[in-house]
């Protein structure tokens, strides 16, 4: 996220309970800031494993917004030269016009933008 994406890593929260429930389970909460200083963050329960859901890969991702087709196509590029497979672009209704990818624990991500 910060060596490819190019955002930030801004803070990591490491506990032993999980705050809402009292139960003991060994965390790391992991943020990285986007562009607009939201963030998107992720758990690393530290056993080595990733993250995965019971559906399909495509099914649950998430959406990077760009400007142009033209970011859209300078993201395909970098991700190229950095090894990551990208599926695309893709063109979905003269919508949207976008790449997907996998990150390091398997969750699909998505570059696009508005056509």
């Amino acid at each position: 996220y910060t060596n490819v994406l190019g955002l930030p890593h801004v803070h990591t929260i490491e506990k032993d309970h999980v705050p809402s429930t009292g139960a003991y389970a060994p965390y790391k909460h992991i943020f990285f800031q986007m562009p607009d200083k939201s963030c998107i963050a992720f758990f690393d329960l530290g056993d080595g494993e990733a993250t995965t859901t019971d559906c399909d890969d495509w099914v649950v991702h998430f959406a990077f917004n760009v400007d142009t087709k033209e970011d859209v196509v300078h993201w395909m590029r970098k991700l190229l030269v950095n090894k990551i497979d990208v599926i695309g672009p893709t063109n979905h209704d003269d919508w949207i016009y976008s790449i997907y990818f996998f990150d390091p624990n398997g969750l699909r991500l998505e570059i696009t933008t508005t056509l």
